[in-house]
């Protein structure tokens, strides 16, 4: 039986208490778990700085040992480097850069003066646009103090959390929105299964629940199986043997813009746990934040059903 999606009368005051909540949490945590966020980050700018000898040495040899250090060198730039126009300034292979930057290794299958050629000209690249207000060591006789070389690893920091700020939030909120379900199933006497105990979502026992679970599901053509990541997944106390479990994707926003880019997301899982495991499959949203009229209506209509967060009693309607 439906919960929210069929209830368009009381959309607008839930989405009002929504967007005030995300408001509040905003205000008060989001700053926090950006600080302690650079904070982290100033400290591996500091060790990057270290192994590039405080960005006097860019060799191919250092980005090879460190292959990590690759986003902090784009940073220290000026201007910044996106990964795009380091590749084509340096006009080495695009899978080269994406690896260093994504995997944190070099190609497995690059042969070694291919490698060392085009880490050259990626080093060249970064050791010519190091920025000389940020290190203001360069091209000077004396080495830098701690002091400077503190300010500008906070400076490169700042750079990199700032490129990545949306994420940096989104996932702190989302940790507090499944520990609130976590709270919430607990207080009720459900069990948490640990990531650890390897079990799988259609052998957890009843009135258990976990988070961040793999489900795998074939794609059309039943030719290729990937794993669809689910938020969360409840197992009802009054579950009988071979049923499903409930699936719960954690999400928020912080603006109307995002929502309505992204609801294409959940009705495309939607349709894949559907089309593997029957029409029974409930997939339902917890909501906090700006999600509006326009988001829930394109959800309703794919049989999306939801929970607000303000509102987390009316987990109890879905049969938890």
């Amino acid at each position: 039986m439906p919960v929210n999606l069929d209830k368009p009368a009381r959309w607008k005051a839930d989405i009002a208490q929504s967007v005030d909540l995300y408001n509040d949490w905003f205000m008060h945590f989001a700053p926090e778990a950006f600080r302690s966020t650079r904070i982290q980050t100033t400290k591996d700018v500091e060790a990057a700085l270290c192994s590039t000898d405080n960005m006097t040495r860019i060799d191919p040899a250092i980005i090879c040992e460190h292959p990590d250090i690759l986003p902090t060198l784009r940073m220290s730039a000026c201007p910044p480097l996106a990964v795009d126009r380091l590749i084509g300034l340096s006009g080495v292979s695009p899978n080269l850069v994406k690896s260093l930057e994504l995997k944190k290794r070099v190609p497995s299958r690059m042969s070694p003066e291919v490698l060392d050629r085009e880490l050259g000209r990626i080093a060249s690249i970064l050791e010519k646009m190091a920025d000389p207000d940020i290190f203001i060591w360069l091209g000077r006789k004396d080495p830098p103090n701690a002091m400077e070389i503190h300010r500008a690893a906070i400076i490169v920091a700042d750079r990199l959390c700032g490129s990545v700020t949306n994420p940096i939030i989104r996932n702190a909120q989302e940790k507090r929105q499944l520990a609130a379900i976590k709270c919430w199933l607990e207080a009720r006497g459900y069990r948490h299964i640990e990531s650890g105990e390897g079990a799988r979502f259609d052998s957890m026992p009843a009135g258990t629940f976990s988070f961040r679970m793999n489900v795998p599901v074939k794609l059309e053509g039943g030719l290729k199986s990937v794993n669809i990541p689910v938020d969360a997944i409840v197992m009802p106390k009054s579950a009988k043997k071979n049923s499903l479990p409930v699936f719960f994707e954690a999400k928020s926003a912080g603006d109307f813009t995002n929502t309505n880019k992204r609801r294409k997301e959940e009705a495309a899982k939607m349709s894949q746990l559907r089309s593997n495991y029957g029409n029974t499959v409930r997939f339902t949203l917890f909501l906090c934040g700006y999600f509006n009229a326009g988001y829930l209506g394109y959800e309703a209509a794919e049989g999306i059903d939801w929970v607000w967060e303000h509102r987390i009693d009316d987990l109890a309607l879905f049969g938890i």
